[in-house]
Protein backbone atom coordinates (compact mmCIF):
# COMPACT_ATOMS: atom_id res chain seq x y z
CA UNK A 1 0.00 0.00 0.00
CA UNK A 2 2.88 2.18 1.22
CA UNK A 3 4.55 1.34 -2.83
CA UNK A 4 1.59 2.74 -4.56
CA UNK A 5 0.82 5.46 -2.50
CA UNK A 6 4.42 6.96 -2.92
CA UNK A 7 4.13 5.85 -6.71
CA UNK A 8 1.03 8.16 -7.16
CA UNK A 9 2.56 10.69 -5.30
CA UNK A 10 5.44 10.64 -8.05
CA UNK A 11 3.39 10.44 -10.49
CA UNK A 12 1.40 13.27 -9.52
CA UNK A 13 4.67 15.16 -9.08
CA UNK A 14 6.07 14.39 -12.35
CA UNK A 15 2.71 15.31 -14.27
CA UNK A 16 2.87 18.52 -12.62
CA UNK A 17 6.35 19.52 -13.77
CA UNK A 18 5.27 18.26 -17.08
CA UNK A 19 2.01 20.74 -17.07
CA UNK A 20 4.37 23.48 -16.11
CA UNK A 21 6.70 22.91 -18.81
CA UNK A 22 3.45 22.82 -20.86
CA UNK A 23 2.62 26.38 -19.91
CA UNK A 24 5.95 27.57 -20.65
CA UNK A 25 6.51 25.71 -23.97
CA UNK A 26 10.00 25.47 -22.90
CA UNK A 27 10.69 28.84 -23.96
CA UNK A 28 12.07 31.57 -22.80
CA UNK A 29 9.76 34.20 -21.53
CA UNK A 30 10.34 38.03 -22.36
CA UNK A 31 8.24 40.63 -20.68
CA UNK A 32 8.09 43.55 -22.37
CA UNK A 33 6.85 47.14 -21.38
CA UNK A 34 6.68 50.26 -23.56
CA UNK A 35 5.50 53.96 -21.99
CA UNK A 36 4.01 54.86 -24.72
CA UNK A 37 3.74 54.57 -28.63
CA UNK A 38 5.91 56.87 -30.66
CA UNK A 39 7.99 56.69 -33.40
CA UNK A 40 11.51 56.51 -31.18
CA UNK A 41 9.91 53.63 -28.87
CA UNK A 42 8.46 52.11 -31.32
CA UNK A 43 11.73 51.54 -33.54
CA UNK A 44 13.29 50.57 -30.35
CA UNK A 45 11.21 47.60 -29.13
CA UNK A 46 11.00 46.70 -33.15
CA UNK A 47 15.16 46.89 -33.18
CA UNK A 48 15.09 44.68 -30.00
CA UNK A 49 12.65 41.94 -31.89
CA UNK A 50 14.72 42.02 -34.81
CA UNK A 51 18.30 41.63 -33.11
CA UNK A 52 17.41 38.63 -30.75
CA UNK A 53 16.02 36.86 -34.19
CA UNK A 54 19.48 37.50 -35.88
CA UNK A 55 21.11 36.12 -32.40
CA UNK A 56 18.96 33.32 -32.75
CA UNK A 57 16.08 34.14 -30.28
CA UNK A 58 12.73 34.77 -32.25
CA UNK A 59 9.74 35.22 -30.98
CA UNK A 60 7.04 32.23 -31.14
CA UNK A 61 10.01 29.87 -31.34
CA UNK A 62 12.42 29.84 -28.69
CA UNK A 63 11.27 32.70 -27.10
CA UNK A 64 7.71 34.20 -25.91
CA UNK A 65 7.98 37.96 -25.68
CA UNK A 66 5.11 39.29 -23.82
CA UNK A 67 4.82 43.21 -25.06
CA UNK A 68 2.99 45.68 -23.18
CA UNK A 69 2.18 49.42 -23.71
CA UNK A 70 1.58 51.56 -20.49
CA UNK A 71 -0.15 54.31 -22.90
CA UNK A 72 1.70 56.81 -21.03
CA UNK A 73 0.22 55.95 -17.81
CA UNK A 74 2.77 55.40 -14.82
CA UNK A 75 0.02 53.17 -13.20
CA UNK A 76 0.14 51.07 -16.03
CA UNK A 77 3.52 50.46 -15.86
CA UNK A 78 3.30 49.40 -12.09
CA UNK A 79 0.17 46.96 -13.66
CA UNK A 80 2.51 45.83 -15.98
CA UNK A 81 5.75 45.32 -14.16
CA UNK A 82 4.02 43.07 -11.91
CA UNK A 83 2.45 40.93 -13.96
CA UNK A 84 6.14 40.16 -15.54
CA UNK A 85 7.22 40.01 -12.18
CA UNK A 86 4.87 37.37 -11.24
CA UNK A 87 4.66 34.98 -14.38
CA UNK A 88 8.74 34.90 -13.29
CA UNK A 89 9.77 35.99 -16.63
CA UNK A 90 13.35 35.46 -17.60
CA UNK A 91 14.22 38.90 -18.51
CA UNK A 92 12.16 42.22 -18.86
CA UNK A 93 12.89 44.43 -21.63
CA UNK A 94 11.77 48.15 -20.39
CA UNK A 95 11.78 51.07 -23.05
CA UNK A 96 11.65 54.19 -21.40
CA UNK A 97 12.79 55.67 -17.98
CA UNK A 98 9.43 55.61 -16.57
CA UNK A 99 8.79 52.19 -17.56
CA UNK A 100 12.14 51.21 -16.31
CA UNK A 101 12.11 52.37 -13.12
CA UNK A 102 8.41 50.58 -12.43
CA UNK A 103 10.04 47.30 -13.33
CA UNK A 104 13.43 47.67 -10.94
CA UNK A 105 11.29 48.56 -8.21
CA UNK A 106 9.62 45.64 -8.25
CA UNK A 107 12.18 42.93 -8.57
CA UNK A 108 16.17 42.54 -7.87
CA UNK A 109 15.95 39.17 -9.14
CA UNK A 110 14.96 39.14 -12.82
CA UNK A 111 17.57 40.50 -15.17
CA UNK A 112 16.22 44.01 -16.58
CA UNK A 113 17.64 45.70 -19.77
CA UNK A 114 16.56 49.22 -20.60
CA UNK A 115 17.03 51.38 -23.82
CA UNK A 116 15.67 54.76 -24.09
CA UNK A 117 16.75 55.84 -20.80
CA UNK A 118 19.10 59.38 -21.38
CA UNK A 119 21.04 58.63 -17.89
CA UNK A 120 20.42 55.29 -16.13
CA UNK A 121 22.06 56.55 -12.83
CA UNK A 122 20.93 59.81 -12.47
CA UNK A 123 17.39 57.70 -12.55
CA UNK A 124 18.49 55.61 -9.97
CA UNK A 125 18.31 52.18 -12.12
CA UNK A 126 22.04 51.67 -11.86
CA UNK A 127 25.38 52.25 -9.17
CA UNK A 128 27.27 53.69 -12.23
CA UNK A 129 26.81 53.55 -15.66
CA UNK A 130 29.65 51.76 -16.14
CA UNK A 131 29.06 49.32 -13.64
CA UNK A 132 25.46 48.77 -13.00
CA UNK A 133 25.60 46.30 -9.40
CA UNK A 134 22.18 45.62 -9.87
CA UNK A 135 20.05 43.54 -11.90
CA UNK A 136 19.49 46.52 -14.18
CA UNK A 137 21.87 47.44 -17.64
CA UNK A 138 21.09 48.15 -21.56
CA UNK A 139 21.28 51.03 -23.36
CA UNK A 140 21.42 54.77 -23.36
CA UNK A 141 19.49 57.13 -25.53
CA UNK A 142 21.57 60.46 -24.56
CA UNK A 143 22.17 62.54 -27.53
CA UNK A 144 24.42 65.71 -28.33
CA UNK A 145 22.54 68.02 -26.82
CA UNK A 146 25.16 70.72 -27.47
CA UNK A 147 25.35 69.89 -31.01
CA UNK A 148 21.68 70.43 -31.04
CA UNK A 149 21.87 73.88 -29.53
CA UNK A 150 24.67 74.63 -31.78
CA UNK A 151 22.34 73.77 -35.04
CA UNK A 152 19.87 75.85 -33.47
CA UNK A 153 22.16 78.64 -33.31
CA UNK A 154 22.94 77.85 -37.04
CA UNK A 155 19.77 77.90 -38.65
CA UNK A 156 19.12 80.72 -36.75
CA UNK A 157 21.67 83.14 -36.01
CA UNK A 158 19.49 85.67 -34.93
CA UNK A 159 17.87 83.64 -31.96
CA UNK A 160 18.51 85.47 -28.64
CA UNK A 161 16.20 83.79 -26.35
CA UNK A 162 15.22 79.57 -26.71
CA UNK A 163 12.52 78.19 -25.28
CA UNK A 164 12.95 74.68 -23.63
CA UNK A 165 10.02 72.40 -23.88
CA UNK A 166 9.75 69.75 -21.51
CA UNK A 167 7.86 67.59 -18.83
CA UNK A 168 8.95 68.24 -15.45
CA UNK A 169 8.05 64.59 -14.12
CA UNK A 170 10.58 62.77 -16.38
CA UNK A 171 13.71 62.27 -15.06
CA UNK A 172 15.37 61.78 -18.71
CA UNK A 173 13.89 65.18 -19.57
CA UNK A 174 15.07 66.93 -16.61
CA UNK A 175 18.62 66.00 -17.36
CA UNK A 176 18.49 67.18 -20.76
CA UNK A 177 17.29 70.14 -20.03
CA UNK A 178 20.12 71.41 -18.16
CA UNK A 179 22.67 70.04 -20.56
CA UNK A 180 20.66 72.52 -22.72
CA UNK A 181 21.09 74.99 -20.51
CA UNK A 182 24.81 75.11 -20.60
CA UNK A 183 24.62 74.55 -24.19
CA UNK A 184 22.46 78.23 -24.41
CA UNK A 185 25.30 79.70 -21.97
CA UNK A 186 27.67 78.61 -24.74
CA UNK A 187 26.10 79.58 -27.70
CA UNK A 188 25.32 82.70 -26.08
CA UNK A 189 21.56 82.11 -26.03
CA UNK A 190 18.95 83.18 -23.03
CA UNK A 191 16.31 80.50 -22.28
CA UNK A 192 13.11 80.23 -20.73
CA UNK A 193 11.47 76.91 -19.60
CA UNK A 194 8.39 75.85 -20.54
CA UNK A 195 7.43 72.35 -18.15
CA UNK A 196 4.62 70.80 -19.28
CA UNK A 197 2.89 68.05 -16.28
CA UNK A 198 0.31 66.13 -18.64
CA UNK A 199 -0.09 66.28 -22.79
CA UNK A 200 -3.51 68.78 -22.75
CA UNK A 201 -1.02 71.53 -21.52
CA UNK A 202 1.82 71.19 -24.44
CA UNK A 203 -0.45 73.69 -26.79
CA UNK A 204 -1.14 76.14 -24.32
CA UNK A 205 2.28 76.41 -22.96
CA UNK A 206 4.08 76.73 -26.09
CA UNK A 207 1.56 79.16 -26.84
CA UNK A 208 2.47 81.24 -23.94
CA UNK A 209 6.16 81.57 -25.09
CA UNK A 210 5.29 82.65 -28.64
CA UNK A 211 6.57 86.67 -28.42
CA UNK A 212 9.00 85.65 -25.70
CA UNK A 213 11.58 83.27 -27.71
CA UNK A 214 12.84 83.38 -31.02
CA UNK A 215 13.26 79.18 -31.29
CA UNK A 216 12.48 76.10 -29.34
CA UNK A 217 14.09 73.53 -28.06
CA UNK A 218 12.13 69.93 -27.08
CA UNK A 219 14.72 66.81 -25.68
CA UNK A 220 13.82 63.33 -26.36
CA UNK A 221 10.90 63.76 -23.83
CA UNK A 222 8.28 60.98 -24.17
CA UNK A 223 5.18 63.14 -23.41
CA UNK A 224 6.49 66.06 -26.04
CA UNK A 225 7.34 63.25 -28.87
CA UNK A 226 3.50 61.78 -28.37
CA UNK A 227 1.81 65.41 -28.69
CA UNK A 228 4.87 67.03 -31.01
CA UNK A 229 2.27 67.83 -33.61
CA UNK A 230 0.80 70.45 -31.05
CA UNK A 231 4.03 72.10 -30.78
CA UNK A 232 4.78 72.31 -34.39
CA UNK A 233 1.45 73.25 -34.75
CA UNK A 234 1.75 76.83 -32.63
CA UNK A 235 5.79 77.10 -33.69
CA UNK A 236 5.35 77.00 -37.27
CA UNK A 237 2.15 79.31 -37.36
CA UNK A 238 4.33 81.72 -35.58
CA UNK A 239 7.54 80.79 -38.22
CA UNK A 240 9.84 79.91 -35.00
CA UNK A 241 11.82 76.76 -35.56
CA UNK A 242 11.84 73.76 -33.13
CA UNK A 243 14.84 71.58 -32.47
CA UNK A 244 14.43 68.12 -31.40
CA UNK A 245 15.66 65.58 -29.87
CA UNK A 246 15.35 62.55 -32.47
CA UNK A 247 14.04 61.84 -36.10
CA UNK A 248 10.24 61.08 -35.28
CA UNK A 249 9.92 64.68 -33.82
CA UNK A 250 11.13 66.01 -37.19
CA UNK A 251 9.17 63.81 -39.07
CA UNK A 252 5.84 64.91 -36.79
CA UNK A 253 6.21 68.75 -37.65
CA UNK A 254 9.55 70.22 -36.24
CA UNK A 255 12.37 71.72 -38.11
CA UNK A 256 15.33 69.48 -37.40
CA UNK A 257 17.99 67.47 -35.46
CA UNK A 258 21.06 65.46 -34.71
CA UNK A 259 19.77 62.63 -33.62
CA UNK A 260 20.67 58.79 -32.88
CA UNK A 261 19.02 55.73 -34.94
CA UNK A 262 16.68 54.36 -32.00
CA UNK A 263 15.93 50.87 -34.59
CA UNK A 264 20.35 50.47 -34.12
CA UNK A 265 19.50 51.53 -30.08
CA UNK A 266 17.13 48.62 -29.97
CA UNK A 267 19.20 45.84 -31.81
CA UNK A 268 21.73 46.77 -29.34
CA UNK A 269 20.17 46.16 -26.68
CA UNK A 270 19.18 43.10 -28.29
CA UNK A 271 22.80 41.63 -28.14
CA UNK A 272 23.22 42.21 -24.86
CA UNK A 273 19.92 40.24 -24.04
CA UNK A 274 21.65 37.61 -25.86
CA UNK A 275 24.94 37.27 -23.88
CA UNK A 276 22.69 37.27 -21.15
CA UNK A 277 20.12 34.58 -22.06
CA UNK A 278 23.31 32.68 -23.07
CA UNK A 279 25.05 32.92 -20.06
CA UNK A 280 27.82 35.03 -21.13
CA UNK A 281 27.44 37.92 -19.09
CA UNK A 282 25.64 38.73 -15.83
CA UNK A 283 23.75 42.15 -16.08
CA UNK A 284 25.02 43.41 -13.13
CA UNK A 285 28.39 43.77 -14.48
CA UNK A 286 27.30 44.83 -18.26
CA UNK A 287 28.32 48.78 -18.75
CA UNK A 288 25.31 50.93 -20.45
CA UNK A 289 25.99 51.00 -24.08
CA UNK A 290 25.74 54.10 -25.99
CA UNK A 291 25.43 54.42 -29.91
CA UNK A 292 28.19 57.08 -30.81
CA UNK A 293 26.75 57.83 -34.34
CA UNK A 294 24.22 60.69 -35.45
CA UNK A 295 22.43 61.46 -38.17
CA UNK A 296 21.18 64.98 -39.14
CA UNK A 297 17.75 65.45 -40.27
CA UNK A 298 15.13 68.25 -41.28
CA UNK A 299 11.63 68.48 -41.78
CA UNK A 300 11.72 70.09 -45.79
CA UNK A 301 8.00 71.28 -45.47
CA UNK A 302 8.44 72.61 -42.08
CA UNK A 303 11.62 74.51 -43.14
CA UNK A 304 9.71 76.50 -46.38
CA UNK A 305 6.72 77.30 -44.37
CA UNK A 306 8.76 79.48 -41.48
CA UNK A 307 11.52 80.53 -44.11
CA UNK A 308 14.17 78.45 -42.82
CA UNK A 309 17.10 77.67 -45.75
CA UNK A 310 18.57 74.55 -44.92
CA UNK A 311 22.80 74.92 -45.51
CA UNK A 312 24.14 72.95 -48.11
CA UNK A 313 27.03 71.58 -45.85
CA UNK A 314 24.51 70.22 -43.42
Amino acid sequence: MKKLLFAAVALLAAASIFTGCNEKNGKIKIGAIQLIEHPALDKSYQGFVDGLAEEGFKDGENIVIDFQNAQGEQANCVTIANKFVNDKDDLIFAIATPAAQAVANLTKTIPILVTAVTDPESAKLVRTNFRPDTNVSGTSDRTPVDAQIALLKKLKPEAKTVGLLYCSSEANSVVQIEWAKEACKINELQFIEGSVSNSNEIQQVTQSLVGKVDAFYVPTDNMLAAGIANVAMVANEAKLPVICGEEGMVVSGGLATYGINYYALGKRTAKQAARILRGEAKVSEMPIEYLEDFDFSYNKETAEKIGITIPENL
